[in-house]
């Protein structure tokens, strides 16, 4: 009897490895072409996870029929099925409509640096600079190269609708504001300043088509330097 359950033991182990021999490999991205960094894969059969690299890369042992779940926080879950003849998959996860969700994505750590400053041009830690424009159009005008003031409103992507707006977003500590109240913001008050475009502001939906300007201020307890 003893040795019966031995070699079942055996059998039932070696079936289990032969299972697992399936190897996947993939990517992730998100806006079809940014890589996420760190996006966990978790396999169904065996409960396990692997994360993605600083490419978006991931390698996971698997059935030759099973099931990975994508996941990302801020983003959509995404199931992707394995059949035997499955090698590589690429997976795109879109982001969660809503503020929070749409937060840059580089504070969830998936974006890298570089993708997140796909920027034209950006400035912050010189405070002392900052206190010689006389509002925050003057910072923006004298101090992000290619971006333009017009009629009260920022252009990054040059005049490209002849009937709507061709502003760009206001984004003020995670807050969208508009070309008015963007007014009462003090250049001394500034702790750094982005312009974005393309695939980096399209984090933000359909209202940073024309580009975004991110705006983060100086937090209680921060000095001027």
């Amino acid at each position: 009897m003893k040795k019966i359950c031995i070699l079942l033991t055996f059998i039932f182990v070696s079936m289990f490895l032969h299972a697992q021999d399936h190897v996947i490999h993939g990517v992730v991205h998100t806006l079809d072409k940014i890589p996420l960094i760190g996006a966990e894969i978790k396999v169904k059969s065996t409960k396990q996870s692997v994360f993605t690299d600083s490419l978006g890369n991931f390698t996971a042992f698997c059935n030759s029929e099973d099931k990975l779940k994508v996941v990302a926080k801020g983003f959509y879950n995404q199931n992707v099925k394995i059949a035997g003849s499955t090698k590589v998959v690429a997976v795109n996860l879109n982001l969660k409509p809503g503020e929070k969700q749409r937060e840059y994505a580089i504070g969830y750590g998936y974006v890298s640096e570089e993708d997140r400053t796909n920027a034209l041009a950006g400035v912050n830690t010189d405070y002392t600079s900052f206190s010689k424009y006389s509002d925050i159009y003057d910072l923006i005008r004298g101090q992000l190269a290619g971006v333009q003031i017009k009629n009260g409103e920022i252009i990054i992507r040059g005049d490209r609708s002849f009937q709507g707006s061709s502003a760009a977003l206001i984004v003020v500590d995670g807050v969208i504001w508009d070309s008015e109240t963007l007014r009462t913001l003090s250049p001394i008050q500034v702790k750094s300043i982005d312009a974005i475009k393309d695939g980096a502001a399209a984090v933000y939906g359909s209202r940073g088509a024309n580009g975004v300007i991110l705006i983060e201020t100086l937090k209680g307890g921060e000095e001027i330097k």
